[in-house]
């Protein structure tokens, strides 16, 4: 093994180090993604939410025979979804001082956040890219998450210059208080992608009651 390939190795095994366990990343997403539901939420027309069809079905990518290779370590760059218009920049995040998941400053509206203690997309394991629903002047970046159907495809422009793309299999709006972490983070063996923002009811007091989770796994590299 050449030098370079040490150094390649060193560096990953220090980022697996890194990556919080999916157990211990259920409950800081948990816990941190409600400082997304700063949005005002008084919009004459409430953001769209997943329908009761619109549920993983729970099948992996390898049963479907439509498994491709993983892809090595490389952060995002931007995240596009055609269906719901999405085309944004996509920041690293990380644990605050408070141990929470840090969201993408809520004055940019069109602006994703990976959290950067899980996989990065199209490695093998659950991606997590996290956003915004609203903020107080109106629509965020993924006001529209809870409009996706079964086939809408999410695309990751990679900072290797390669481009992942991930289909989504089930949409779905879970209770913060009863949130299932080891559903929606669980590694399926084969590399797929959580997006996620807030959803369900909404109280002045409270803000959002709930996360949309859009589930989706890798189909293409392009």
């Amino acid at each position: 093994m050449s030098a370079y390939e040490l150094s390649e190795a060193a560096e990953e095994e220090e980022r697996r180090r890194k990556r919080a366990p999916w157990g211990v990343i259920a409950l800081v997403l948990l816990t941190g993604l409600a400082l997304i539901r700063n949005g005002s939420g008084e919009f004459d027309v409430g953001p769209p939410q997943p329908a009761a069809a619109a549920a993983a079905d729970g099948r992996t990518a390898a049963a479907l025979g439509r498994a491709p290779t993983p892809l090595a370590y490389a952060e995002p760059d931007r995240v596009r979804i055609p269906a719901i218009r999405v085309d944004a920049p996509v920041m690293a995040v990380g644990l605050d001082a408070d141990g929470w998941v840090g969201a993408p400053p809520p004055e940019d509206p069109n602006l994703a956040g990976w959290f950067t203690g899980g996989v990065s997309p199209g490695e093998k394991g659950t991606a997590v890219v996290v956003g915004h629903v609203d903020n107080r002047l109106g629509p965020a970046v993924f006001y529209g998450l809870g409009a996706l159907k079964k086939g809408n495809r999410v695309e990751v422009s990679r900072r290797d210059g390669k481009t992942a793309v991930f289909e989504i299999y089930g949409i779905e709006v879970f209770e913060k208080s009863n949130f299932p972490g080891d559903r929606v983070y669980a590694s399926k063996g084969s590399p797929e992608l959580r997006v996620i923002t807030c959803g369900g009811g909404f109280s002045k007091a409270n803000g959002y009651d709930g996360n949309v989770v859009a589930f989706a796994r890798l189909v293409e590299v392009r």
